[in-house]
């Protein structure tokens, strides 16, 4: 087998994965299922828990075409493995876009270059052999790879997507449908049309959770102690494994039902199926296969699939999908005609291009519209988890697992532990071997140590502060379905936001118009509903120029277009079904003017007119809304085509951004100063809408117009004018930005909107400060053979001020273990902006400058959804953690991949956002940071105190074996739920501090001052417990005691007997007591208030359990009771031994806090000194770049200067250098 037998499978996408083929190996299966039962099952576990190594140990590699078992490993940072095994299916044919026959002569193997449809829709013959072919598969993740015998490799089938078909070929070759036969063909591949979540029983999740590793050595430990008949603490770890167990189950159950309800609306509906031109059958959509033709009723559905639209159009609620709750419209695909070449209609169809021609899995189909007499029909695309649906669901059901530095260094710091129970475990075998102890009690023992030193209570405690802030961000509106995550929130130290809906209003008010006439601007006017205006072509387009419908009588569709059409003051009338059924003709929206805005020549009251007469009058202004071109982000246009009742020609109007706009419009119509006063708008935050008009020739009939493609319509337009519409920020918005920004918390605006727009929002609401400096970074790509190259201009003049070099000196950097210092000084001077093209372009071409543009980007304007994903990966790679807060539309794929997703919307799309907020504002991040910031620190205190509670009992059990003695059941029974449950779970009730402040908790256990933190204080507390240990030895009173003379072989006799005396000694007495208040001494030390939690003190249970604690402790101390002495097997020393004892801890706990309190005072500096007088490189990238670039004298660019993009001299090297031209 050659070793470079790798595929790789998803290439370029995001679970991209490196796939090896193993073969099954029968002696390898024996030597393995010996080694499972020699190891008692643990080795069973062990290959469970490590998929690469069950398959090396029980398997040989192979080539991935012959392989029994697929090897993957996830490409990107985790690595995660994955195990599945291959299957071959027997099918009728090798290709499922082929038909058999075809197959059968030409012996073609999954060659998806040719079409389906080549196939006519008649019968497949069969073979005449009826020779299946054997189809090699597996299935991971829920979806089928095949293995593709063209490429060598395995790959997805996806849908009608693989053939790389044309729009045209939609039509032609599509449209028909598919017969019974071709269906059941294709269904052997892409299975039943579902999203199959199956909820798992009980008994499936419990084996699975109960085979976690931690549950194991639980188990482990309640055997263990059971066998040393240490019972009670056994049944208080079974007691909260079976509480932890059964809420982790409820949890899971909840989520499966939750997911399995979502899917359950569309999995199985009833639809009709085209079974070539004219016949139509009915049938479950579970049988649907890519390439089917369904009629969409006229009452509407829910999608079962994704279909592209090829007749008629519909209006769709796509808050699934989108997390915008507003319907859209959908259009049939373009269809181009043998008489109009070129176009969007030969474009390739994809569902992401297409996606205002494509219906959704999931989404509601509201209403539709067709050609009388014809039916809505849409091609089936995708199915199952192929749709945009069944991706969503499996971003949910199959998460990227959470990589954060705490989880590591946990991990780390469970070894230093086990290295740690290793060492004494030798110890206390020896030193029980030495006093020759039964085999039995020297195992047990022995094995005990590793119990106590590596706590089994220990992942419990850690997820107590988690659990707390869940809770008490669920009182503050905040959601999460990730609690994990909260922990991270804690070190976000860049927050993105979403504008329209986040940071500003949802809705658009009407602030004006300003229209042209003649070349020229006229003056701006308040009303569009102004009778002398009504007639005019501008007012015109504000009431045609829409995608506006009616929903049970309500007008419904996009906010814009709601305010732009209320402003005309108009009427929109939708003609009924009834009406349209009795001509052949097109179903049209009517707009209209009310009577009392027709002028008064029309309405004259000296003319005696009848009502009848008036609404003739009335209809004379009547416009038919002919063809719809839907708004397309990526066009940022939309158009319609009208035609006036009474007049024989027909009309265009168009809207969208300024700037298209006026670059598809005669030059002669476009006022000279047209950029000055566009300018003038956007930097006063205004949202400007442009329109256009058209008079289209007399040859455009009705059918024409539908076919023809949209550049057709959109040039030569006279330019009409000027919208102004007014995006007011929300009231909370410049408060929280404040407080972000006073946190040393970076703010990015990430908007769809207009550069200049978005740019005076950022001042408006304080992400850009008045004083600072905005660059625009204008990238355009490859032209003409001239290198890509970057504009640099400044949005405004900057201030004399800014003019003055910031010395590094005066900078203080954050450093990433949580040290206080303002990095963000580095960054008050200058800010990026760009849009999405510039952005696109440098991606591309200028991957040197990438990070140095978004460590001071601002402002990301006119970004496509896939574009804010790649900026939070981009931000990402230079090592901030990144929070993204939107409102779900367009932000789905950035809120998934962000460290923190905040959605601002309950809508079913932001499922997959880790969090999701009731509160529609952004009061809701400052809310998460504060609690992830306290969950941290509360996770970091329990670790601390969990680490020295394992070494000092450790510490005693040690010193007491020396002496043959061991704490007792009721002793280990006190201090382990009395003491250390009893703490944990009160000291994690700190709740957040009240502000956020700019120093930033440590992102892990491996930093300096909490290092030296856990290692004084172990020193400490190990000191004094041995101080006391030796010094009762010392002391006149004390005598050996008798049980020494068991270790004597003739006294082996009298072992069992003198358990219980070896216990109950002054040695015993003395150890139990120093170590219990040394628990609450650490506790007390380490439970850290300011300035990210409240006090300890404000946090009542711990104080109350710690008072009662230490009260009894001093109260059987010094008051001794036989019943309680007897129960803990304690005995009576003397007082003055008790009041030396009271010294030693009053030392300890004096000792303790100077040392804590010294490492909080003067640690953090001391590490900066330390840092700065060796020049330590900062570890995280974005810091190494701040530094690199404050030195730099040639960064930021100089205004009006250009950066060209030059390839490297080498062909095969594609980086490239970077050229400054003034």
């Amino acid at each position: 087998m050659e070793k470079e037998d790798l595929k790789i499978v998803n290439r370029g996408l995001e679970d991209e994965m490196e796939l090896s083929g193993y073969r099954l190996c029968r002696w390898k299966l024996v030597l393995v299922g010996l080694g499972g039962l020699c190891t008692g099952g643990f080795l069973f576990l062990l290959l469970y828990w490590m998929p690469e190594w069950c398959v090396k140990a029980t398997c040989t590699r192979s080539a991935v075409r012959d392989a029994d078992v697929a090897l993957l490993q996830s490409t990107d940072e985790f690595k995660r493995w994955f195990r599945a095994k291959v299957r071959i299916m027997l099918a009728p044919g090798k290709d499922p876009y082929d038909n058999l026959a075809s197959q059968t002569v030409s012996h073609r193997a999954n060659d998806h270059a040719h079409n389906p449809s080549d196939s006519a829709p008649g019968k497949i013959t069969r073979n005449p052999e009826d020779q299946h072919v054997p189809k090699r598969y597996f299935t991971l993740h829920s979806t089928k790879y095949f293995w593709n015998e063209s490429i060598q490799n395995f790959e997805v089938l996806k849908g009608l997507e693989d053939l790389s078909m044309t729009c045209s070929s939609v039509h032609s070759k599509h449209s028909a449908g598919l017969n019974k036969n071709q269906q059941e063909y294709r269904r052997f591949f892409f299975g039943l049309n579902e999203i199959d979540v199956k909820v798992p029983s009980l008994f499936k999740l419990l084996i699975k959770e109960v085979l976690n590793p931690f549950y194991i050595f639980q188990l482990f430990s309640v055997i263990l102690w059971c066998t040393d008949e240490y019972y009670y603490y056994a049944m208080a770890i079974v007691i909260m494994s079976v509480i932890s167990i059964a809420t982790s189950l409820y949890t899971i159950k909840k989520q499966y039902v939750m997911l399995h309800d979502m899917v359950a609306a569309h999995s199985t509906v009833r639809v009709t199926v085209c079974r070539g031109e004219n016949e139509t059958e009915e049938a479950l959509s579970t049988d649907l296969v890519p390439g089917d033709v369904i009629v969409i009723p006229s009452n509407g559905i829910i999608m079962p699939c994704d279909a592209v639209l090829i007749c008629g159009t519909c209006i769709v609620n796509e808050s699934m999908l989108t997390g915008e709750s507003v319907p859209v419209t959908k259009t049939d695909l373009p269809n181009p005609q043998q008489d109009i070449k070129g176009g969007d209609g030969d474009a390739i169809y994809s569902t992401e291009e297409h996606k205002r021609h494509t219906l959704f899995c999931g989404t509601n189909i509201i209403q539709t519209r067709y050609y009388t007499g014809e039916m809505v029909k849409a091609v089936v695309v995708r199915t199952g988890f192929s749709t945009a649906k069944g991706q969503l669901i499996r971003s949910i059901l199959y998460p990227k697992p959470t990589d954060f530095k705490l989880y590591r260094d946990a991990y780390l710091f469970l070894l230093c532990l086990v290295a740690v129970a290793s060492i004494v475990f030798v110890y206390s075998l020896v030193m029980k071997i030495i006093n020759q102890e039964p085999v039995k009690e020297i195992i047990v023992k022995s094995l005990d140590i590793i119990t106590i030193t590596v706590p089994p209570a220990l992942p419990a405690a850690m997820t107590a502060g988690i659990v707390y802030a869940q809770r008490r961000l669920r009182k503050v509106g905040i959601f999460s379905i990730s609690p994990q995550r909260i922990n991270i929130c804690g070190q976000l130290n860049l927050v993105c936001f979403d504008k329209t809906g986040t940071l500003t209003e949802d809705g658009l008010d009407m602030w004006g118009i300003q229209r042209v006439e003649d070349g020229r601007f006229h003056h701006s006017e308040e009303k569009a509903d102004d009778k002398s205006l009504v007639t005019t072509k501008f007012v015109s387009c504000m009431a045609a120029c829409h995608s506006l419908t009616k929903i049970e009588g309500q007008l419904s569709g996009d906010p814009l277009d709601l305010k732009m059409f209320e402003a005309t003051g108009w009427i929109l009338v939708e003609a009924t079904e009834e009406e349209t059924a009795h001509h052949d003709r097109i179903e049209l929206t009517y707009v209209k003017p009310p009577n009392q805005l027709l002028p008064p020549s029309v309405t004259s009251p000296e003319q005696d007119m009848e009502l009848s007469e008036l609404y003739e009058l009335s209809a004379s202004y009547m416009i038919g809304i002919v063809r719809q071109f839907s708004f397309s982000s990526a066009l940022q246009r939309m158009s319609v085509v009208v035609r006036q009742i009474g007049e024989r020609r027909m009309d265009a109007y168009l809207k969208g951004a300024p700037e298209v706009v006026a670059s598809l419009c005669k030059k002669e119509t476009v006022p000279e100063d047209f950029a000055e006063v566009l300018e003038d708008y956007t930097k006063q935050g205004f949202r400007v809408i442009a329109l256009a008009h058209r008079r289209l020739e007399s040859k455009l009939t009705f059918h024409k117009v539908q076919s023809i493609n949209r550049d057709q319509i959109e040039k030569n337009m006279d330019f009409l004018g000027l919208i102004i519409m007014q995006n007011k920020l929300k009231t909370e918005t410049p408060g929280v930005l404040e407080d972000l920004r006073r946190a040393n918390i970076r703010t990015v605006m990430v908007t769809g909107d207009n550069m200049l727009t978005a740019i005076s929002v950022a001042r408006d609401c304080g992400m850009i400060q008045p004083q600072d400096r905005v660059i625009i970074a204008d990238a355009l790509p490859p032209k003409d053979g001239q290198a890509a190259k970057i504009d640099w201009h400044y949005a405004d003049q900057p201030s004399k001020q800014l003019n003055k070099p910031t010395k590094l000196e005066e900078m203080e950097i954050i450093m990433e273990d949580g040290h206080s210092v303002d990095e963000m000084r580095i960054q008050e001077q200058y800010h990026f902006a760009m849009s999405g093209k510039s952005f696109a372009v440098i991606i591309e071409h200028f991957q040197d400058l990438l990070q140095k543009l978004v460590l001071h980007g601002t402002v990301f304007a006119r970004m496509a959804p896939d574009q804010k994903t790649q900026l939070v990966e981009t931000l990402e790679s230079v090592d901030y953690f990144v929070g993204m807060c939107g409102d779900g539309a367009n932000d789905c794929g950035a809120l998934k991949r962000a460290h923190a997703g905040i959605s601002l919307s309950e809508l079913e799309a932001s499922v997959a956002s880790p969090f999701t907020s009731t509160t529609p504002n952004i009061t809701c991040v400052p809310n998460l940071i504060r609690e992830g910031r306290a969950a941290l620190i509360t996770s970091f205190c329990v670790f601390k105190f969990m680490a020295l509670y394992s070494i000092i009992q450790c510490l005693s059990v040690a010193l007491l074996y020396s002496i043959g003695s061991n704490l007792g059941d009721f002793q280990f029974l006190f201090i382990d739920i009395a003491i250390i449950l009893v703490i944990v779970f009160t000291m994690s009730l700190n709740s957040a501090w009240k502000e956020l402040v700019a120093q930033r908790p440590p992102s892990g256990l491996v930093s300096g001052p909490l290092l030296f933190s856990v290692l004084t204080q172990i020193i400490i507390c190990l000191g004094f417990q041995i101080m006391a240990f030796l010094l009762i030895q010392k002391l006149d009173w004390y005598s050996k005691p008798d049980f020494y003379n068991c270790f004597v072989p003739h006294h082996m006799d009298d072992f069992t007997n003198s358990t219980k005396e070896r216990i109950k000694n002054d040695v015993n007495t003395t150890v139990f007591f120093v170590s219990s208040f040394q628990y609450l001494i650490v506790a007390i030390v380490f439970s850290k208030g300011k300035p990210f939690r409240q006090p300890s003190y404000k946090n009542w249970p711990f104080v109350l359990s710690a008072l009662i604690l230490i009260g009894f402790l001093f109260f059987i101390m010094f008051f001794p009771v036989a019943e309680i002495d007897d129960f803990l097997e304690l005995v009576c020393v003397p007082l003055s031994w008790r009041v030396s004892m009271v010294l030693i801890l009053l030392g300890n706990t004096g000792m303790s806090v100077f040392i804590e309190g010294g490492i909080d005072q003067f640690g953090t500096k001391c590490l900066t000194w330390l840092c700065c007088r060796q020049k330590k490189v900062p570890k995280a990238r974005y810091m190494h770049l701040a530094q690199e670039l404050s030195v730099d004298p040639d960064w930021p660019p100089k205004p009006k200067s250009t950066t060209e993009a030059k390839p490297a001299p080498h062909p095969d090297d594609y980086s490239y250098q970077i050229e400054a031209i003034s």
